[in-house]
């Protein structure tokens, strides 16, 4: 039997996300999210502003970085959340990267006598880490500097947090907080024909209008649909690619399948920014690829 039409966006699309946590008039969605994700880690946060996204390095040779959102909250604390849609091979060393930047801003120039404001990176993954494949039911990942011997945490002011939601896989009838119902939401929106009765509390209702598709004006379903089909496109190139590189048995199968997903990639007009996020290449290897196409 087909599936009905979907009534609501896909989150995971960049339209989607930006819809639902990066327009203003919605910001008290990203933070109730954020509220609900960080509440044992420090607290209520009663305010947030957006910051620029894209930040420039020291000079101009230095790499740029574009995050999803950024933002800051009253108390100078900054969060960086991405929302990764394909794996990426070197997706935790782009996270730390990334990390470096709001670090960075906060330090006075010849002063070293300051103090920093936290940072936390959100990262919102539609994969599942290769090795974490053994730990089916550990969805959630909270990572700070801590010391090997004792296990305690050396430094408190950076964090990450990792979301690996195809692990997330409870059924309306199981939720037990309202985090996971977050979490439900984001996993399960486009699939969602009637809103339940325990998602029926004032933030969601206020995203569900929001993620209404029949309430876009022709612009905006223009655009989401544009999206939406990068989205599907990218999924099923990065899938073709790895399953031609498994086939292949060799790690130069898996290259063999990266190549041809980036072949895919530029043959549909998508920009070296799209290619170098959905297959963690640096921009130097891409172009190396481009030559040998």
């Amino acid at each position: 039997m087909p599936q009905p039409p979907a009534k609501y966006i896909n989150p995971f699309t960049d339209y989607g996300f930006k819809k639902l946590f990066g327009e203003e008039p919605n910001k008290d969605l990203l933070l109730d999210f954020l509220n609900e994700l960080l509440k044992e880690e420090q607290g209520k946060i009663t305010t947030l502003k957006y910051i620029k996204n894209e930040q420039l390095g020291s000079t101009d040779l230095d790499r740029r970085a574009i995050f999803d959102l950024y933002c800051e909250n009253e108390a100078g604390e900054k969060f960086i959340v991405e929302l990764q849609k394909s794996k990426q091979r070197f997706f935790k060393d782009r996270a730390l990267y990334y990390s470096t930047f709001p670090i960075r801003e906060q330090a006075p120039k010849n002063d070293w006598d300051f103090q920093l404001s936290a940072v936390y990176l959100i990262a919102i993954l539609d994969f599942v880490f290769d090795e974490d494949k053994d730990k089916p039911n550990k969805y959630r990942y909270d990572v700070k500097l801590t010391d090997i011997e004792t296990c305690k945490v050396f430094y408190d002011k950076l964090t990450f947090v990792y979301l690996e939601m195809p692990k997330f896989t409870k059924t309306v009838e199981q939720l037990e907080s309202r985090f996971e119902k977050w979490l439900y939401v984001l996993r399960n929106l486009p699939k969602i024909q009637e809103i339940p009765e325990s998602l029926q509390e004032e933030i969601f209702t206020k995203l569900f209008e929001i993620a209404a598709i029949a309430k876009f004006s022709r612009e905006e379903l223009r655009s989401y649909e544009n999206s939406l089909k990068y989205y599907r496109d990218l999924k099923n190139s990065m899938d073709t690619a790895r399953d031609e590189g498994k086939a292949e048995g060799l790690t130069e199968g898996i290259e063999i399948g990266l190549k041809r997903a980036v072949i895919g990639f530029l043959k549909q007009g998508a920009s070296d920014k799209m290619v170098l996020q959905a297959t963690g290449l640096t921009p130097e290897q891409l172009e190396q690829l481009k030559q040998e196409i």
